[in-house]
């Protein structure tokens, strides 16, 4: 992730960051979905193993193994007219210890007319001392249906850590016919107890999740993602129109996948879960 140190003179030294960037497109040929463009730059790499029945699954890669301080990684995809693009990771995606700024991951979604994308990327953990910005910007046709999951792990369970000192900030943009539908903001900051520990914030939990569902179909799901969750008073959903937003917090990262993959299984199809998921 971290090169060895540049030295200009007696400067200091230089430390060489993480900079990658993929870009996908599907294109429709009868009723498949199939790659149409695909693009990617230093450690930012995509892998398209499989089209599963009328959707391609999309892999995204970062091959510095974890991103820190002064990295960036930007991602777009476009699931054209009349197509269904799934989107997932390879892996957590890890944030490490800064020594100094944040790590940038900016993601840009586009969904034409009569298509569908699913962004499921698996949790991202964070690290002691790590600070992470993180951007997603969703432009959809107003008949297209957006999926799309971020979920936080705080530190390594296994490993006794809770991240107490990592800085994260998320926004989310959600657009439909160029109408803005979904905007959040939301901040962690370092050694904040109040946020962590207030029984209306995150109540002590080490992980939570965001999932988000954009369609005309919205209100018949609703009633059935109310009683996936009904035993799990650490989750709960709300629907405003054609939007669902499941919001969900856990102990562990296990015990937050237990919630949430219910939920997309309900709303993609269990088909339609991305292979690389699993409890």
């Amino acid at each position: 992730m971290l090169e060895s140190p540049v030295f200009q003179g007696g400067d200091a030294p230089q430390l060489q960051r993480a900079e990658g960037e993929g870009r996908i497109a599907t294109k429709a040929r009868g009723d498949q979905s199939v790659l149409d463009t695909l693009y990617q730059s230093g450690c930012g790499k995509i892998r398209v193993p499989k089209a599963y029945g009328n959707w391609l699954e999309a892999v995204l890669i970062n091959t510095s193994g974890g991103l820190t301080g002064g990295d960036r990684m930007a991602w777009s995809a476009t699931a054209a007219a009349e197509t269904h693009l799934v989107i997932t990771t390879q892996a957590c995606e890890r944030i490490y210890r800064s020594t100094g700024g944040a790590a940038r991951v900016a993601s840009a979604l586009t969904i034409e007319g009569g298509a569908r994308l699913d962004w499921l990327p698996q949790e991202t953990i964070v690290f002691d001392g790590s600070a992470l910005e993180r951007t997603i910007d969703v432009d959809m046709a107003g008949d297209a249906i957006f999926l799309g999951l971020e979920a936080i792990i705080l530190g390594r369970e296994a490993h006794g850590e809770d991240a107490v000192s990592a800085t994260i900030s998320d926004r989310w943009r959600v657009r439909r016919d160029g109408e803005l539908i979904h905007a959040e903001a939301a901040r962690l900051d370092a050694n904040d107890s109040l946020a962590r520990d207030n029984s209306a914030l995150l109540a002590g939990a080490r992980a939570y999740g965001t999932l988000c569902y954009v369609s005309r179909d919205a209100e018949r799901h609703v009633d059935r993602l109310k009683a996936l969750v009904a035993d799990h008073a650490s989750a709960g959903v709300s629907r405003i129109g054609d939007k669902i937003v499941l919001r969900a917090t856990g102990r562990s990262g296990y015990h937050l996948r237990k919630i949430i993959m219910p939920a997309i299984a309900a709303l993609a199809g269990a088909g339609a879960v991305p292979k690389l998921w699993s409890l």
